[in-house]
């Protein structure tokens, strides 16, 4: 149940970024922000979680320790790469499709292809629970978004709407090669913070490509800060020792929380209004996030089934 927890709470600060960035000064972009966030972020991450995998190498000095070939770096780099990757994509379903629209597709892909990937990896059927949880909050995060959207008109852009489900396919992947890491004995501090570190350097390169004067202002610096550290660097050591515990497919719909955490704080903090239509999504996603928390009581990994030749 912790590991539930720490994946809900990784979700909770995932949810703030939204707000953060509304409450933050004024000549942002959603790319010099995203850039910053990624290289305080990622940095703050590969700290913390190198320090912890330290302490993790000396309490367990005499376990057998997995050995640093070519595969563990391929998936170490993959996932620093898909974390600096996503922003971007997510940034491009907003600027196109509208926040909320971007949102939900962003989010509500995710589970579902981190599941399908899950399951073309390692041949292993995800649970019932996890079936009728993730369609119910998959479910609450459509009404959620589109709730919020009531009274806009026109279409959907398709590019927008290929970044969002790139988005979505960036965090599957991450999800699914940590759990591969994991499971070949490597600790997920280490595995966090390799992916921090990838991030970080990847995004340093933008860096002179972007106007971050909003950086020098107290909220700015205040914003960049708390989207760094908060959102990424201890967000993600949540995530990935909460992961360690569970499947990627359910750790994938637990951080469903983020838009449940989204949506109220707009509420509480922005002054909001949400529709009807959108309340009820709350409530739904509410009750998929809850359901799978339940049913994650038993073993992480159900036996592969057998496939014929």
């Amino acid at each position: 149940m912790l590991h539930v927890l720490a994946v809900l709470a990784a979700a909770l600060l995932f949810g703030t970024t939204g707000t953060s960035q509304a409450l933050g000064p004024e000549g942002t972009t959603p790319l010099s922000i995203g850039v910053m966030r990624m290289v305080i972020g990622g940095t703050g991450l590969a700290l913390i979680a190198f320090t912890l995998a330290a302490r993790h190498a000396r309490r367990h000095s005499g376990a057998v320790r997995p050995r640093l070939s070519a595969r563990p770096l391929a998936l170490m780099a993959l996932t620093g790469a898909c974390l600096a990757l996503y922003q971007p994509l997510f940034f491009v379903g907003t600027e196109r499709n509208g926040v909320a629209v971007g949102t939900v597709v962003a989010l509500g892909s995710a589970p579902i292809l981190a599941g399908l990937l899950e399951w073309g990896l390692t041949r292993r059927m995800p649970s019932p629970t996890w079936m009728g949880a993730t369609a119910l909050a998959t479910l609450g995060v459509v009404l959620l978004g589109f709730g919020g959207e009531a009274g806009s008109g026109g279409g959907t852009d398709a590019v927008g709407l290929l970044g969002s489900i790139g988005a979505g396919a960036s965090f599957a992947v991450i999800a699914n090669a940590q759990r591969r890491l994991l499971d070949d004995g490597w600790d997920p501090f280490t595995v966090v913070g390799a992916m921090g570190a990838g991030s970080a350097v990847l995004c340093a390169v933008a860096v002179p490509f972007v106007d971050l004067s909003w950086l020098g202002t107290p909220r700015g610096l205040t914003m960049a800060l708390w989207l760094g550290i908060g959102t990424i660097a201890i967000a993600y050591v949540l995530f990935t020792w909460g992961l360690s515990g569970l499947t990627a497919a359910t750790a994938a719909t637990l951080t469903l929380g983020e838009p449940l955490t989204a949506g109220i704080l707009g509420i509480v903090v922005l002054g909001e209004r949400l529709s009807p239509l959108a309340i009820a999504g709350l409530v739904v996603l509410a009750a998929g996030l809850a359901l799978l928390a339940w049913g994650s009581r038993a073993p992480r990994d159900p036996e592969p089934f057998a496939v014929e030749a």
